[in-house]
């Protein structure tokens, strides 16, 4: 029977207090069914969404967890009965578990996606901000969708929003091809730009599973993409669809007939970006004139996720005073350019950004919201294969900080048993970032950067209470834990 529907179904999670897993168990909650989980003892961000959902989630790990009598296991792909007790329990009893459906997080995500209208988010960057833009646009416009986030959003108040409506907007991730899937009614690419190297060994291998993603979209479906996007322009071609595209106009662009949807006239005004919107007409030659909207959220590489953002929602059919409305409410996600709070009158802003691209686009629109400002950035690299694949562009991507502390290596779970370490340091990072420096002379604001290797958050933290002075802006970048630090900081801030 589908995972969503008329029965109250006994739904277990293997690993629920991942950021996906999570979001799922939400939504799982909210429908009526009876949900709860595992997982180990150390908190993490998506506690307290658990909570709130009235999630049970048992830890650590073990045999005796899992329910006796349940519908439906759910687990992780970060386990298998090699590395996790309670999915080798499930492995050695097949008898016991007989009528009990297992699943993994891609696969009952996919399922439960496919029941619906639905339109999924991918892309490099960008996917979290803007599908729960897009879902914040829907629901505020009356449209009741259903929504999962892969990270918490202050104004859901967790993950995701639980609908009456036959739309489903969903932040798809294309690791480990998770998108084979997924049957979508309509796609939003907001970018290709060869990540998660221990899985694709290859930008050819990486782009393809976008180019046949995007295959599967039905002749009355539709793609948003980005308009100055190489890797999406090139295969857009494989689309039955209807294709939809957008771009800005930032000084250095030209073209500007070539997209649906182009922002023009960008410009800032008392915390807002502002821009002006046109729209090439479908029947008639020309553009029509959509006027002004603003958004909160800084940084060009926001306004790419707003244009997605108008044009799918355009699509499905929300009007324009609403999407105006809608689209300048919407505050971010979590560990998206997240302001924490104030140490000693220092601003303390916590990002996800771990791929150079993101990096670059998050320190560029910090720098120019905060123009004149003092910027510390301590950067957590996530992963010893991105480290050591990305290395040339990590050293490039920091010029717009004063100054960088960069922590040893996060190693995930997927890099366990230690292979990977010893080919790449954070040191080594630290270290061809100084002699790029040297070479060609960055300054920022017309001072020296200064580069750090600080091995801890712990002595990180230590040095920051030292650091930081009124008017400082700390950045803690990364995909791993690096929050913490602003969490040690914040727990004896200033009152």
């Amino acid at each position: 029977m589908p995972i969503v529907g008329r029965k109250i179904q006994r739904i277990y999670l293997i690993g629920a207090k991942g950021v996906g897993m999570t979001m799922l168990a939400q939504f799982l909650a909210a429908k009526g069914n009876l949900v709860s989980g595992s997982d180990v003892k150390d908190t993490f961000l998506t506690d307290k969404v658990l909570r709130a959902s009235k999630i049970r989630v048992f830890s650590p790990f073990a045999a005796r967890n899992i329910p006796a009598d349940l519908d439906l296991i759910i687990y992780s792909t970060a386990y298998d009965a090699r590395n996790n007790p309670e999915m080798a329990f499930i492995a050695s009893r097949p008898a016991r578990f007989k009528n009990v459906r297992i699943l993994s997080y891609p696969e009952a995500l996919g399922e439960i996606f496919n029941q619906y209208y639905g339109v999924a988010v991918c892309g490099s960057h960008g996917k979290t901000t803007t599908s729960a833009w897009l879902g914040y646009v829907l629901w505020r416009a009356g449209q009741k969708p259903n929504v999962l986030v892969g990270s918490s959003v202050p104004q859901f108040k967790g993950s995701g929003l639980s609908g009456a409506s036959r739309y489903f907007i969903a932040e798809a991730d294309e690791y480990q091809n998770k998108l084979q899937y997924f049957k979508p009614r309509g796609v939003v690419l907001n970018n290709i730009d060869y990540d998660h190297p221990d899985f694709f060994k290859t930008a050819v291998a990486y782009a393809k599973v976008f180019a046949e993603f995007i295959k599967k979209i039905p002749a009355a479906g539709f793609l948003v993409i980005n308009g100055r996007d190489r890797e999406s322009q090139k295969i857009k071609k494989d689309c039955r669809g209807r294709v939809i595209s957008y771009d800005l106009v930032d000084g250095d662009r030209i073209g500007v007939g070539r997209v649906d949807y182009l922002a023009t006239d960008l410009r800032l005004k008392n915390g807002w970006q502002i821009f002006r919107v046109s729209a090439r007409n479908r029947t008639s030659a020309g553009r029509k004139n959509l006027g002004d909207f603003k958004i909160a959220l800084w940084g060009e590489h926001n306004i790419l996720n707003a244009l997605a953002v108008i044009a799918a929602a355009r699509e499905l059919k929300v009007p324009l005073a609403a999407l105006k409305k809608h689209l300048a409410g919407f505050t971010g996600t979590q560990r998206r350019a997240q302001i924490l709070g104030r140490y000693h009158g220092a601003l303390v802003i916590d990002d996800y950004a771990h791929h150079p691209t993101e990096i670059q686009a998050t320190l560029k629109g910090l720098r120019e919201r905060y123009k004149t400002k003092k910027i510390i950035t301590v950067f957590h690299p996530h992963t010893f294969t991105r480290t050591k694949v990305f290395f040339r562009d990590f050293v490039r991507s920091f010029v717009a900080t004063d100054e960088l502390i960069i922590l040893d290596i996060y190693s995930s779970a997927r890099e366990s048993g230690g292979r990977k370490r010893g080919r790449v340091s954070s040191r080594e990072l630290a270290q061809a970032i100084v002699r790029f420096n040297q070479a060609g002379k960055v300054r920022t604001l017309g001072r020296k950067q200064v580069v750090r290797h600080i091995a801890t958050m712990t002595a990180a933290a230590a040095y920051l209470r030292q650091k930081l002075k009124p008017g400082n802006v700390l950045l803690l970048m990364g995909a791993g834990d690096v929050f913490r630090i602003g969490t040690a900081l914040l727990k004896k801030k200033d009152k």
